[in-house]
């Protein structure tokens, strides 16, 4: 899997309809109608995210390695 930044992740969220809730310091708060789930994404500039931490929000949302 290729690293990716917690600003792609927050572009991908935002096509598959997951909406910023709120912004708590960097960090960018997801919820989507119909599901209970929160999503947060840390976003620190244009930095990439640990490989585990963007598997684990992307299992969460439903994107696929191969979306990317």
């Amino acid at each position: 899997m290729k690293s990716i930044s917690g600003k792609y992740l927050c572009k991908l969220l935002e096509k598959r309809d997951w909406q910023v809730k709120k912004i708590h310091g960097s960090h960018y708060v997801y919820m989507k109608a119909g599901r209970k789930e929160r999503i947060s994404v840390p976003v620190h500039g244009n930095k990439d995210l640990k490989i585990g931490m963007a598997k684990a929000i992307m299992k969460l949302a439903g994107i696929d390695e191969s979306e990317l």
